[in-house]
């Protein structure tokens, strides 16, 4: 119970975790002794020792994994003045790391004998510069904060690369879970609509706790009146008709649904307009379908002729869970379907028109399969072919990242920028590509490039969906389908979440499937 008679009562945990290792230590003496410790509060005592950081010294601090929080500076000594720099990569802690939507790089005053508290981003290298007075730091530790979830989803398989890349995308979306689902938990702190899709998507399939999603549906509608674009961008809003019903679907939160009806229809209406006599989409500006695609004019039509059609369809499903009538959406879909624009070899339209359901265009995905990939896309695309290739380029693809120090999935990646490249958790060697501050593109150039984006985590709602074959046939998951697609791996296990509890499927090979569901389910094969 609150002490506050107005207090908002944050629903997120705190803990503090200790330095891991040590990268850099220029005039600092004892900081060795902040690796796994977990001193948090000053006292006097002739037996504390601590650091002593001498007027323009400086030490590197990595703790292992990135997180979201800041960190909590324990001063013995006399007040002084530190420079901090918060960076996910060591070059960005040893840079000028970009400042959008959160502080990364400032200089503060440490209070004498105690303790300061700084930062709310994403990090896992934190550079501290004696900016002023000799320093003693009993020390510096990272205070954490995020939202203590049940994991009610899982995934196990012979293959463990495909194992860490599950954990890890569920990792990456729990730190954005935030106040709200976050884009990015460093950069882009913001509920963007398009980038929530796949975060849904993954939110559904790993944790029981589903409240975050309609708390940031309902913030974007709250936010945006009618006829108003979402985020200001009108393809947006199509994506929050294809959210709600993918949440509709998974928990049968028909009373949910009822309370969204009226800017559901008024949604539907006003894009049922946005159609050129011929049937194409004329979508007005802004018109974004993805990053890549963005300057791609064929491309992008091609591929929000796909997405219009996903959102009647998803339009349809949800005025028939509310009664209502579907002849203008199904007219709509129709007119649509009448023309499918070619996306030539763009995979971002393909995979949009083959899951959106407008065409089959899963051989476009499957040539040159590790070219013209996004992390944001990355999940339709991967829905959008066979699952053996699709295990491949998550092996190769999302594994990359990880091969070179990730501990959470990026904004965007691309394998080109493997060659004569370094790590992101090491000093970049002479002659060689910073990874991080080098390479980018589009919004994302150098150091403003997010190593920790929700929409990353394609690989997570993928594995549990196609390869564990776990399809709801009726919403919330009363009736549904499991057929395992193991594409070649020896035994694939793990978990998904329903509002009547988590099924279990374990497939050992062909006609050596268990599976074990609550028994309100009924399981069809």
């Amino acid at each position: 119970m609150s002490i506050y008679q107005h207090s908002i009562r944050d629903e997120r945990i705190r803990e503090y975790v200790p330095v891991s290792r040590i990268l850099l230590q220029e005039k600092i003496s004892g900081a060795g002794e902040w690796i796994g410790s977990g001193s948090i509060q000053p006292m006097f005592s002739d037996s504390i020792t601590g650091a002593r950081l001498e007027s323009g010294g400086s030490v590197l601090l990595d703790f292992g994994i990135e997180l979201h929080g800041g960190i909590r500076i324990v001063n013995l000594g006399k007040e002084g003045r530190v420079r901090i720099r918060f960076g996910e990569s060591v070059s960005e802690a040893c840079g000028t790391p970009n400042q959008c939507h959160a502080i990364h790089d400032t200089e503060v005053a440490v209070p004498e004998f105690g303790m300061l508290e700084y930062g709310n981003t994403a990090f896992r290298f934190v550079r501290i510069d004696n900016a002023g007075g000799e320093l003693f730091l009993l020390n510096v530790i990272a205070v954490a904060l995020y939202r203590d979830l049940e994991y009610a989803g899982s995934f196990e398989s012979s293959d463990e690369r495909l194992n860490r890349i599950w954990k890890t995308a569920a990792y990456t979306l729990q730190l954005n879970m935030q106040d709200y689902i976050y884009d990015g938990a460093k950069r882009d702190r913001l509920v963007w609509m398009g980038d929530l899709h796949p975060e849904i998507r993954g939110i559904l399939a790993a944790f029981r706790d589903v409240s975050l999603i309609r708390k940031s549906l309902d913030f974007l509608t709250s936010t945006t009146p009618l006829p108003l674009p979402m985020n200001t961008i009108r393809t947006y809003s199509c994506w929050w008709v294809i959210a709600l019903a993918d949440y509709y679907q998974a928990t049968g939160d028909l009373e949910y649904i009822r309370a969204q009806k009226e800017y559901l229809l008024g949604l539907l209406e006003l894009y049922g307009t946005y159609l050129s006599a011929d049937g194409s989409e004329c979508i007005p500006e802004r018109r974004f379908l993805d990053w890549p695609s963005d300057e791609d004019l064929p491309a992008k039509h091609a591929g929000l002729q796909g997405l219009l059609y996903w959102m009647f369809r998803s339009g349809e499903t949800l005025l028939r869970a509310l009664d209502c009538d579907v002849t203008t959406v199904l007219s709509v879909q129709k007119r649509l379907k009448g023309r499918i624009p070619d996306c030539g070899e763009n995979k971002a339209a393909a995979a949009i028109q083959t899951v959106g359901g407008l065409a089959d265009r899963s051989d476009v995905l499957l040539r040159n399969p590790l070219h013209g990939i996004s992390t944001f896309y990355g999940f339709y695309m991967l829905l959008a072919q066979p699952t053996r290739p699709a295990l491949e380029l998550i092996r190769r693809y999302w594994g990359a990242m990880m091969d070179r120090g990730a501990t959470t999935f990026w904004e965007d990646f691309n394998l080109d920028w493997l060659e004569n490249s370094g790590r992101i958790d090491e000093f970049t060697p002479k002659g060689k590509r910073d990874l991080h501050a080098d390479l980018g593109a589009y919004c994302y150039k150098g150091l403003r490039h997010s190593l920790c984006h929700g929409w990353s985590c394609g690989p997570m709602p993928f594995l549990s969906e196609r390869v564990l074959g776990i399809r709801f046939l009726e919403p919330g998951g009363r009736k549904i389908l499991v057929k395992p697609d193991p594409a070649g791996l020896e035994y694939v296990s793990g978990t998904y979440p329903t509002p009547f509890g988590s099924v279990s499927v374990t497939c050992e090979g062909p006609g050596r499937i268990r599976i074990e569901a609550p028994s309100a389910i009924e399981v069809l094969q």
